[in-house]
């Protein structure tokens, strides 16, 4: 089968968090995954793992960590999700996206596996769209002989799919108020949700953060015997100039880190890699140098994440600066407007500021328009493509809240081209599906003729 065929079906598949009336509230659970990757001779159990949890930063953290292992000379898989443009990004091997062909071909792998143990009465329902894309992605790092899979958890951590594997480390990035329907209505009952990727007698790679997930994290942590490792002695100083190169000691040496990933904020993700590298060095004996985390911080490509864009002039405007964020909730936005006051400052003079911006229903969009929607001139508002997207009055709605300036259009395509009629900088940010089908309008050949509605 082809693979546009596979991305069909996959696309068919009911979202898991979809929970309109008439869909029904699909429940997770481990037994499930366990059955399908058994009857596929247990992919997850033939290479080592790191598993990496939290509310923000865990992609970036795990992006980071799998380039200081790529470039120990490890073989390394990393599994992560959402994607941005196309599902193969979730599924790499040292930094390559999985073929076309290789997709489909394990799609159907699993697709069929799952449809005979359906029939056969072994499972209850065929598996979701992140279980069969996790299974698929065990399969792949199994019969390509990695090293080592560096591997983001989904939502939560508990009942997440990749929670099926027994990780060297597990690492947890800064926790807040997400999912709530699915983790619980405060910090500390999603910090549980979160520890249920720690091990009996494990180890915990983290950072001080919220006192009521620290206080979660500690009590889950006791009860297993975990082992803590805090990512804190990786930390830039206080007296750090944000966006300059700063030095840490890792592996016995000074290792000078210079990340392409900007805001302060990504200095938490930086450090929790580098502790993860120190310990998978010291403790399980991997070929990690000071160099190696060196170079691998430098080299770590992660998109959308205050990912800076300039689109050329054209004979009907000047260059446009264009800044990513896939900040898709109020922790994540005020992590963006942080960083913003560096991207505002670097321009200069005043500039016309517009925010591009769309969310999901499932997300506070009032709390996340007081973050953001102040530092603008206007926002546009575009449509995304997702059932669980926020109607346009909503949207609507939430910047009349704040007294910004807002207009409705309806593409994305259409909102770009506003926006690059007022020339000056624009933020694009709020939903990942948003951010994404813009990336690729702005590095189409033909930007002009790409954006036009």
């Amino acid at each position: 089968m082809s693979y546009a065929a596979a991305i069909d079906q996959l696309s068919a598949m009911s979202p898991e968090l979809y929970t309109q009336p008439g869909h029904t509230r699909r429940k997770f659970s481990l037994d499930e995954i366990g059955i399908l990757l058994a009857a596929m001779d247990n992919p997850h159990r033939r290479f080592p793992s790191v598993l990496i949890a939290g509310t923000n930063g865990k992609g970036s953290t795990a992006a980071t960590l799998a380039s200081i292992l790529q470039e120990s000379g490890l073989r390394t898989g990393l599994y992560t999700s959402p994607h941005l443009t196309r599902p193969n990004e979730r599924l790499r091997i040292n930094s390559a996206e999985i073929p076309d062909d290789a997709f489909a071909a394990l799609y159907f792998r699993v697709h069929d596996t799952a449809q005979q143990l359906v029939l056969d009465g072994r499972l209850a329902q065929m598996p979701s769209f992140f279980e069969t894309l996790t299974a698929m992605a065990f399969l792949h790092f199994a019969e390509q002989a990695i090293d080592i899979a560096v591997l983001e958890v989904g939502m939560g951590g508990r009942l997440d799919a990749t929670n099926i594997v027994d990780p060297l480390l597990s690492v947890i990035t800064d926790i807040s108020l997400d999912h709530t329907e699915w983790l619980g209505s405060t910090i500390a009952a999603i910090a549980r949700e979160k520890a249920g990727i720690l091990r009996p007698h494990g180890t915990l790679v983290t950072l001080p953060q919220h006192p009521e997930a620290n206080q979660a994290l500690g009590e889950v942590a006791v009860q297993l015997g975990v082992r803590g490792v805090s990512a804190t002695p990786y930390m830039p100083s206080i007296a750090h100039k944000p966006g300059a190169p700063y030095t840490i000691e890792a592996l016995g040496a000074p290792v000078t880190i210079d990340s392409p990933l900007h805001g302060a904020h990504q200095h938490r993700n930086i450090a929790l890699a580098i502790a993860a590298a120190v310990e998978l060095a010291s403790t399980h004996g991997l070929p990690i140098t000071p160099a190696a985390i060196a170079t691998g911080i430098q080299r770590t490509r992660w998109p959308g994440r205050l990912e800076r864009i300039q689109t050329p002039a054209s004979e009907s405007s000047t260059p446009m600066q264009w800044v990513l964020d896939v900040a898709h909730n109020p922790a994540g936005a005020w992590a963006l407007r942080s960083g913003l006051r560096d991207e505002f400052a670097a321009l200069g003079e005043p500039h016309p500021r517009t925010l591009i911006f769309s969310c999901l229903r499932d997300k506070p969009v009032a709390e996340m328009a007081q973050i953001l929607f102040p530092l603008f001139d206007h926002v546009l508002f575009a449509p995304i493509h997702s059932a669980r997207a926020t109607p346009m009055p909503d949207l609507v709605a939430a910047a009349e809240a704040t007294g910004t300036p807002a207009l409705a259009f309806d593409s994305v395509a259409a909102a770009i081209n506003h926006a690059r009629a007022a020339r000056g900088i624009a933020v694009i940010s709020g939903s990942v599906y948003l951010v994404g089908e813009a990336r690729t309008l702005l590095l189409a050949p033909d930007i002009a003729k790409a954006a036009q509605p």
